[in-house]
């Protein structure tokens, strides 16, 4: 598929993404980089409990609510 081709569809809302080679696709600015933390007993717990409830992990919790905070952080610069 010509580029061209590709553009109009993506602009008219088709789902491009069968054209796609998602193989070695990378997130920009995404790289992971494993870090070790220590929670209290309790906060484990609640967080678990949480995560529970809206049906994700633990770890997807807390990448969110960091997320969420240091957005809300860079905002009130």
């Amino acid at each position: 598929m010509k580029a061209k081709t590709l553009e109009e569809q993506f602009d008219e809302g088709v789902d491009i993404t069968d054209a796609l080679d998602l193989t070695k696709a990378k997130r920009v600015l995404q790289t992971q980089k494993r870090v070790n933390v220590d929670f209290p007993t309790w906060m484990i717990e609640s967080l678990d409990r949480e995560a529970s409830k809206l049906g994700v992990t633990r770890q997807s919790i807390i990448k969110v609510w960091l997320a969420e905070r240091l957005e809300k952080s860079k905002l009130s610069y």
